[in-house]
């Protein structure tokens, strides 16, 4: 079987000679910048997919599965912080998903597994986060100058261009600023959506309102696993322990005040925009509740200062998501190309970092532009990434550590989530194939339209 790369379990010894550690997983932060971090991996603009997800579930299942979601990421990141703080006293601090998992399952497979896992998610979320970026600034392009001439891999390369220059700031830690302001953001335009949907709902000529799922069991079953699979990688974040690391140690019951402000915002945004984008457009809303208000055909539903101030909020916090997400990506460069001997900003160090960096963000940004139908790849990314490393693991992390008896209340709770899970991953990743191959004939490289 194989092995991880040190026959120790990480030892911190190790560590100092390890630039992705040293430099970008720097562990200076106190628990309220694990609360931005946290805030920013989680609720993004993602959330203006949720009346989308919920037409395909329908009122009460939609709330239900929303709530279930939201208590299961809770517990689950709650139970991987625990293990993290016991592994932490035993003198094992773990600092990375990967040699969390290697360490404690003892196996070298899951070092591997994880980082692909983990890779899938990060470069996804980058590809995606700079598709819907460039899509932001082209509608508003669009607004300002219907007949323009500029196409969506225009302002791509526009997006890819600022993320390479931003993506130079060295440590997770030096994104705390940038965080905090993105969790302003979010709960800025979520109470724009909201004013924007009960304008329209309450307007003379509201849209009209249909809450029915399909007609037929097995469409309407495939529709529930994807909405399913979209909740999934909405609540998922897939890189709590590199957030945990940037805590200053001892980091033990810290993250858990971090996650109570995340959740508090979760809170606050995914239920209102989930409800008020719903409550007026039913099973007609779009994947992006903004497209809904801003139909190709006719007026905007919705004054357009607020729909324009709400584009400009997503467009500032695409940015500060794909910075987060490309965090595992530069440590994984760093720890190989990196001299710690030799200083952060030493030249040395300083020219790879640029080189590295520019390269991985114009790799996204040029997958971005040949692949503007991502939408569709990400309930597979959800079912397939999100459900192992937020919703599996961190219950099987948490039986082997603290090794719970098994007629306990806990151990058959943790693999009661495990059993239901993997199974709705195994279902979600088949539904959300399903999807993509139905919305092929759409496809077109280097389109000028999202495919929704």
């Amino acid at each position: 079987m194989a092995k991880p790369p040190s026959p120790e379990p990480f030892p911190e010894t190790r560590r100092e000679t390890d630039a992705g550690a040293v430099f970008v997983l720097q562990s200076k932060g106190q628990w309220w910048h694990a609360g931005f971090h946290l805030t920013t991996a989680i609720v993004g603009p993602t959330i203006l997919t949720l009346p989308y997800a919920f037409r395909g579930l329908g009122w009460g299942s939609g709330f239900l599965c929303l709530t279930i979601m939201g208590l299961v990421t809770f517990y689950s990141y709650y139970l991987m912080s625990m293990v993290l703080d016991h592994c932490e006293r035993e003198g094992r601090r773990h600092i990375r998903f990967r040699e969390l998992a290697a360490d404690v399952l003892g196996s070298g497979w899951m070092y591997y597994f994880v980082i692909f896992i983990q890779t899938a998610i990060n470069t996804g979320v980058g590809i995606g986060a700079i598709l819907l970026s460039g899509e932001c600034l082209k509608i508003m392009y669009s607004e300002l100058s219907p007949n323009g001439s500029l196409k969506l891999y225009h302002f791509i390369a526009m997006v890819t261009v600022v993320m390479i220059v931003i993506s130079q700031l060295p440590t997770f830690h030096s994104l705390r600023h940038i965080n905090f302001v993105s969790l302003l953001l979010s709960l800025g335009y979520s109470f724009l959506v909201v004013g924007a949907c009960v304008y329209a709902g309450a307007s003379k000529n509201p849209p009209a309102r249909d809450y029915s799922l399909e007609s037929s069991t097995s469409t309407r079953l495939f529709s529930a696993f994807t909405s399913i699979s979209i909740f999934a990688a909405i609540f998922g974040n897939g890189i709590l322990p590199e957030i945990q690391a940037t805590l200053a140690p001892p980091a033990t019951g810290k993250m858990v005040k971090g996650l109570v402000m995340c959740y508090t915002v979760i809170f606050i945004t995914f239920y209102s925009t989930a409800v008020s984008g719903y409550w007026v457009f039913g099973n007609k809303s779009s994947s992006n509740i903004l497209n809904s208000l801003m139909p190709d055909e006719g007026p905007s539903l919705a004054p357009t200062w607020v729909l324009g101030l709400t584009v400009i909020f997503v467009l500032l916090q695409l940015l500060a998501i794909g910075l987060v997400y490309s965090q595992v990506a530069y440590e994984i460069m760093e720890q190989k190309s990196a001299d710690v001997k030799q200083g952060m900003f030493s030249k040395r160090n300083l020219i790879p970092r640029i080189i590295l960096r520019s390269l991985y963000m114009a790799l996204c940004g040029f997958f971005a532009a040949m692949l503007p139908f991502f939408g569709d790849i990400s309930g597979v990314v959800g079912a397939v990434g999100f459900i192992p490393l937020d919703f599996i693991l961190p219950m099987l992390l948490y039986n082997k550590t603290y090794k719970p008896a098994k007629s306990s209340f806990t151990y058959w709770m943790n693999i009661s989530i495990i059993i239901v899970f993997t199974g709705a991953g195994l279902l979600g990743t088949f539904s959300s194939v399903r999807k993509l191959v139905l919305d092929a004939n759409r496809f077109k490289l280097f389109s000028d339209d999202v495919v929704d």
